[in-house]
């Protein structure tokens, strides 16, 4: 399986599950409770949930077009920019939803003719701090790009969560549910 196998269907995958999250915070607290959840965080010295949403959405971003060897477009500087700004300026669920959309739909149209080539292909990953790391295309996949979307998804999650949001492994999981087989779920018993 190539890295573009993996990549582009995960980040649509977990980006609509982020989506459900937030629906559902919605759904439990009502529209500007809801929104107030986007300063909340996890630690002081963590970005609040409206940045760890902006950061996943980079993350899935930066990785397609670094399979794809291209430039990154004006999009993903406004994403970091939204999210390093979001202490001071959430902003609101509805435009959480709006960029987590963008994303997905971007991440499919670039996933629609994506091809890695050569799988040992080296990728030059510079931080902003100076530090440059030399990975071939299937070490960048799975050592940064998976990583790093993940660590801002589950941040999101955890967020949610310790926010009080009734969210449980099925809602992490649930594109798990259309590999169930027919009569094994278990009856719920109340």
């Amino acid at each position: 399986m190539t890295a573009d196998e993996i990549l582009a269907p995960t980040y649509v995958q977990m980006l609509g599950a982020l989506s459900q999250w937030l629906d559902k915070a919605a759904q439990q607290l009502g529209g500007t409770e809801a929104d107030a959840l986007l300063a909340a965080r996890l630690a002081p010295d963590m970005f609040p949930l409206s940045t760890q949403i902006r950061f996943a959405c980079v993350q899935a971003l930066e990785g397609m077009h670094r399979l794809r060897d291209e430039a990154f477009p004006p999009v993903v500087e406004e994403l970091l920019d939204e999210g390093r700004d979001a202490g001071d300026a959430p902003g609101s669920m509805a435009d959480a939803q709006a960029r987590l959309e963008q994303t997905t739909a971007m991440v499919r149209s670039l996933a629609e003719d994506l091809s890695t080539g050569d799988p040992e292909r080296m990728i030059a990953h510079e931080l902003p701090m100076g530090m440059i790391f030399d990975l071939s295309v299937e070490q960048y996949a799975r050592d940064w790009a998976l990583a790093q979307f993940y660590f801002h998804l589950m941040t999101a999650y955890a967020i949610l969560r310790s926010e009080g949001v009734a969210l449980g492994k099925a809602d992490y999981v649930t594109h798990m549910f259309g590999y169930l087989r027919p009569g094994t779920m278990p009856a719920r018993t109340e």
